[in-house]
């Protein structure tokens, strides 16, 4: 559904990045640098990276930082780096889902950093979209950990709207780096101009996001997307560029930054 331009203060936004996502000696990204600027972490919980160091770093880092963390679940696939669709029945992927959470569950104690919210990796993701049975698998296993956990979801997906019928509160989230199609989901990453690197572009988006609550897609149409929390991925080219970006135009549009645990950061802090 597209709509004309119009101005609609939002009040608050959260700023998310997908993080932790390095593997022993291996290093994605600038996590200190990102943790700087955003105001929730979507901490990756061990299976698609993330190992017990980066899980329990991140959490002490982020709560000396006052981030808000979250669990990223996604497919047992380290070196598929959770992009490859795996076949999993629903009971093993349940079972899977809750050893993330319960792996990350006791890193966040220990640094009290209570889990926030549960977000989805990758071709899991994408598997929970169009197959309802990944979807369930998903809910079950959050109800059974903490049904008072919300989820964070594309808007108007199938996905999010098993997870509301699942009982669990889902957060509409929107992608900074990630282009759109005019149908409201994400042009594939190995399509042209599905990543969007350029500092400016992220920001003018974030703005779009925020105020008019409104996002371009690809092709120039203008489609609705009502969103809580956008998201920078930290193995987007030049993260913490596009991060700082974004963070400063939100901030000069007089969007407050709040984390999804509800804790809003003064603007320059």
């Amino acid at each position: 559904m597209t709509r004309d331009h119009h101005a609609t203060a939002t009040a608050a936004l959260s700023l998310n990045t997908d993080i932790g996502e390095g593997y022993g000696a291996w290093v994605i990204a600038d996590d200190d640098a990102l943790l700087e600027l955003v105001t929730d972490a979507n901490l990756a919980c061990g299976f698609h990276a993330s190992d017990p160091d980066i899980m329990r770093r991140t959490c002490q880092t982020a709560r000396e930082r006052s981030v808000a963390v979250g669990a990223q679940v996604g497919f047992r696939d380290v070196l598929g780096f959770g992009r490859r669709f795996i076949d999993v029945s629903r009971s093993t992927l349940t079972n899977e889902v809750l050893y993330q959470l319960g792996a990350l569950y006791a890193f966040a104690s220990v640094e009290q950093t209570p889990i926030a919210f549960v977000k989805v990796h990758g071709a899991l993701y994408h598997a929970a979209v169009q197959y309802e049975s990944y979807a369930l698998a998903i809910a079950d296993a959050v109800r059974e950990f903490d049904p008072n956990l919300p989820m964070l979801c594309q808007p108007g997906t199938s996905f999010s709207r098993v997870m509301a019928n699942a009982g669990l509160r889902t957060i509409a989230e929107g992608y900074l780096d990630r282009a759109y199609t005019a149908d409201g989901l994400l042009v594939p990453r190995g399509q042209p101009g599905a990543v969007i690197t350029d500092p400016e572009t992220a920001a003018r988006r974030a703005v779009q996001l925020a105020v008019e609550r409104t996002v371009t897609a690809i092709d120039g149409t203008v489609i609705d997307m009502p969103v809580e929390s956008v998201c920078i991925h930290s193995d987007s080219p030049g993260a913490p560029a596009l991060a700082a970006a974004v963070r400063q135009a939100l901030e000069a549009a007089g969007v407050a930054l709040r984390s999804l645990a509800g804790t809003t950061v003064a603007a320059g802090d």
